[in-house]
């Protein structure tokens, strides 16, 4: 993740999910949704996906499953904290399969530089809307071919069974470890997807809340009064992809919090932003470190201890 889960999220593909429902004595039913963590200076991350699969074991061995094979584009920004069904209830022969695999086509990323507004795309690319230029060459490895295979921990396989009315695979495309510079000052950018998968019920949240101590007012900075919905809470992954979160008091009950969903277990690092034009000081100290567990949530709490306009 770099800033909103950089070139990444949870991105979170994003994230995808398979959901089971059993459909005659030697089949399932799979659903597959795609979700995404945001990229630091990246404003558009389009991919488009021509086939998604499930390969070998179950009743096809040595082949395939096909999920889905009709083309579909989606800009994986806007599936932050999110998901998007590729696949609807595909009917799958009960088995273990060796690999869940995503073909990609091509792709364009937009990108802030220097303050300027560039598109890097891939040859010929078709996803890039009518009266966009395009400023710079996007490399793509074999993808179109062979296709990603989805990383799951300690590689494993995906069963699909009838002892489960419902199974969900959480697939996180990271967006900040996918797309980067081509080295050598090329000036190109590569495409290197990094999508992981877990089932859903071993995925995990982070819930972040905020509150001022006791006796700590926020200050006043450029005649307005800040208050804790101007802070972000950003969540740092092990590979460095930072997601920010606003804060929010959603329930309307005075706590403000911020809340990561759709998040593929392991240890994070959670860090407070604040507005400019102030400092502040928390308990505990920034960055705090959590570890989320499958199927729990993990909670962080920061009191800010205080604050000054600067």
């Amino acid at each position: 993740m770099k800033t909103r889960r950089n070139l990444v999220s949870s991105m979170l593909l994003a994230v995808s999910m398979l959901a089971l429902a059993a459909c005659g004595d030697d089949t399932s039913r799979v659903t597959v949704k795609l979700t995404d963590a945001p990229g630091d200076d990246f404003e558009k991350a389009v991919v488009t996906i021509e086939k998604v699969y499930l390969k070998g074991g179950g009743a096809e061995a040595s082949g395939e499953v096909v999920l889905r094979d009709e083309p579909i584009t989606t800009d994986l920004l806007t599936l932050a904290n999110d998901t998007a069904d590729l696949v609807k209830d595909a009917e799958v022969p009960q088995g273990t399969y060796r690999e869940l695999r995503f073909v990609i086509s091509g792709a364009y990323v937009q990108v802030k530089e220097d303050g300027v507004s560039r598109v890097y795309a891939t040859a010929n690319y078709d996803g890039v809307p009518d009266g966009v230029a395009v400023d710079g060459e996007l490399q793509m490895p074999s993808y179109s071919t062979s296709g990603l295979k989805v990383k799951f921990a300690n590689d494993a396989d995906v069963t699909v069974s009838s002892e489960q009315t419902q199974k969900v695979i959480l697939v996180d495309f990271d967006v900040a470890q996918s797309f980067g510079r081509a080295a050598g000052g090329s000036g190109r950018w590569v495409m290197s997807p990094v999508i992981k998968g877990a089932d859903l019920e071993f995925s995990s949240n982070v819930l972040v809340t905020l509150q001022t101590g006791t006796g700590v007012q926020l200050p006043v900075v450029d005649d307005v009064q800040v208050t804790l919905s101007a802070f972000t809470a950003v969540l740092v992954n092990a590979e460095g992809s930072r997601e920010p979160l606003a804060f929010s008091d959603a329930n309307g009950d005075g706590t403000f919090e911020a809340n990561f969903k759709f998040l593929i277990p392991g240890t994070f690092q959670v860090e407070i932003e604040g507005p400019a034009g102030i400092s502040f000081a928390t308990t505990p100290g920034i960055p705090a470190s959590v570890t989320a567990t499958g199927g729990a949530q993990a909670d962080v709490a920061f009191t800010i201890t205080a604050a000054a306009a600067l």
